[in-house]
């Protein structure tokens, strides 16, 4: 466990209703058991802390929408940049948070992610994962 005091790595809020998004997470967790049972790495339901964010302006359908993080040193980071920052946390998979979080691939990476979560958040509504 994490020092009294101390912040984990990353805290990522997720929305646990979105079938897609909680296979996604029950993944990352399985694949960074040791980081989660250590604290160093939470995966947070937004749904039990809708306000959790509101100090960085972020709302529950902004987090519904897209993945939030925050970072050891309270730096929120949204969408691709939170995936990217699982890949590197993630043992095997450093790989793809090079191939895609590099300064060229990034813009990218973070189109195409934002595209994703949309069409995502839209179908998560007509079905009423609310």
């Amino acid at each position: 466990m994490l020092e009294p005091g101390t912040k984990p790595a990353l805290s990522v809020w997720y929305n646990t209703r979105c079938p897609v998004c909680d296979a996604g997470i029950g993944r990352q967790k399985r694949r960074l058991v040791e980081a989660v049972k250590a604290g160093r790495i939470q995966f947070r339901d937004i749904n039990l802390e809708p306000a959790a964010l509101a100090g960085f302006g972020a709302s529950l359908e902004d987090i519904r929408r897209r993945l939030h993080a925050t970072d050891a040193q309270g730096q929120l980071l949204v969408g691709a940049d939170v995936v990217i920052a699982v890949w590197k946390a993630t043992p095997g998979e450093g790989w793809l948070a090079t191939l895609f979080g590099n300064p060229i691939a990034l813009p990218l990476t973070r189109l195409a992610y934002d595209r994703f979560a949309d069409l995502l958040y839209a179908w998560n509504r007509r079905k009423g994962r609310w």
